[in-house]
């Protein structure tokens, strides 16, 4: 490989790492179609992200934290718009206040931020510099004393504020969201298992609900994580639809308490992904494309149809692969059974909502080398799971959720009535 090439993937590499990959695609095709036009914007929205810090930070080291303060007699006073300079261009910001005996206190750091060249062209390329490094902390923290900040400053901010955001994702109120659906699956960290619970409201709405950390995924840590959700307020009932992706610890728990009424859909991506595990290489493909064809389907009858010949093709190849598909071909049809329509149906018959989330994580933590207790590994996955809920969107499809529910009561009536005659 040509050096030049070599170096141009390694540039590409660095940026993606530096501001994610939703962020870099999107930029990217700016960088294509503007070139340096939209080099320099992102620069700017970088500086922009740089000095916001550099100003929260320089107002904590003068007042010191809100349990330790400094100095009583000043007061953090929320914040406005205001606006500096990031090279030679001026952007805006919002600035936070901080109020003392004798009216406002004028922080250093802004004073310094309003003033053209402060923010120069050279220290902003080499922030940028820095974060195609991954030096994430090392970045910040020369970029905040170029205004007078102290490492220790940053180092407190940073711990304080992953830890109000756990402590927030933790015990905010869920009585006022109606769940509809709630996915649950499993992410590693640090050697422990942390169960997450991401729901969609009837609104098409989605909201990460809360995680519960064990040693690795079981029952027990599966109805712990339940009786949290509902000691905070949220409406967990037999006609709430629950997908998973298999896992044998989660689906133990939501039987336990759910019994016959349980709702469950299993993951097909997961699934698919079980039985080509068994299949030798040059059938995996054919394996997958009749799994899809059969999920694609509209009516239940007809995808269980074309899913019982393909266990008779597997069966013929492999009896573990055909025993996987048998044991969960009910709980793969749940969507089909309950007739949800192919749009929001998309949205229902795997885990991808978690799976999406989870890469956030790993991409907001892939420069964390240890950590150092349970705290820390919960306070990052509390503060990364509330930034995430940034990115969400309402489902496609939502419309129809109301519909489903329709049919969801009509056919647990039939099914109440018949156990009652019998």
């Amino acid at each position: 490989m040509k050096k030049s090439t070599r170096k141009r993937k390694e540039a590409a590499s660095h940026i993606h790492q530096a501001v994610g990959q939703d962020l870099f695609s999107q930029r990217l095709v700016e960088v294509v179609s503007a070139g340096k036009t939209a080099f320099d914007a992102m620069s700017q929205e970088l500086g922009q992200m740089l000095a916001e810090a550099i100003i929260y930070m320089d107002r904590e080291q003068m007042s010191g934290p809100d349990y330790q303060p400094s100095d009583p007699s000043l007061k953090k006073w929320a914040s406005q718009p205001g606006s500096v300079y990031v090279g030679d261009q001026k952007v805006k910001i919002n600035r936070p206040r901080l109020r003392g005996p004798g009216g406002e206190v004028h922080l250093q750091s802004y004073e310094k931020l309003k003033q053209p060249g402060q923010f120069s062209q050279e220290l902003m390329t080499s922030a940028l510099l820095g974060l195609s490094g991954r030096k994430y902390q090392e970045t910040v923290q020369n970029t905040a004393e170029a205004f007078g900040v102290s490492k220790s400053s940053v180092s407190r901010h940073v711990v304080k504020a992953t830890a109000k955001e756990l402590k927030a994702f933790n015990e905010r109120d869920l009585s006022d969201f109606n769940p509809f659906a709630v996915f649950l699956d499993t992410v590693h960290r640090g050697g422990k298992a942390f169960i997450v619970a991401l729901s969609i409201g009837l609104g098409g709405d989605k909201k990460n609900l809360g995680f519960w950390e064990g040693a690795t995924e079981n029952s027990d840590i599966c109805k712990e994580l339940f009786e949290d959700l509902e000691r905070r307020g949220l409406k967990l009932s037999r006609r709430t639809i629950f997908i998973t992706d298999g896992g044998s610890g989660i689906i133990k728990a939501l039987k336990n308490k759910y019994g016959k009424h349980l709702i469950h859909q299993r993951c097909t991506v997961h699934k698919d992904r079980n039985i080509q595990r068994h299949l030798p290489k040059k059938y995996r493909k054919q394996a997958h494309l009749r799994f899809t064809r059969a999920l694609e389907l509209t009516s239940y009858a007809d995808a269980k149809a074309e899913l019982q010949k393909f266990e008779e093709w597997l069966r013929e190849i492999n009896v573990s692969a055909a025993n996987s598909l048998n044991e969960a071909l009910e709980e793969i049809l749940t969507v089909h059974r309950l007739k949800v329509p192919p749009l929001l149906r998309k949205s229902l018959h795997t885990t991808n909502p978690l799976e999406s989330m989870f890469s956030i994580v790993r991409d907001s933590e892939k420069n964390i080398k240890r950590y150092k207790d349970s705290k820390m590994a919960q306070r990052w996955l509390g503060a990364i799971l509330i930034h995430g809920e940034k990115r969400f969107r309402r489902i496609k499809g939502y419309l129809q959720i109301n519909k489903v529910i329709g049919e969801i009561k009509l056919q647990q009536k039939e099914v109440d009535q018949k156990n009652k005659a019998a």
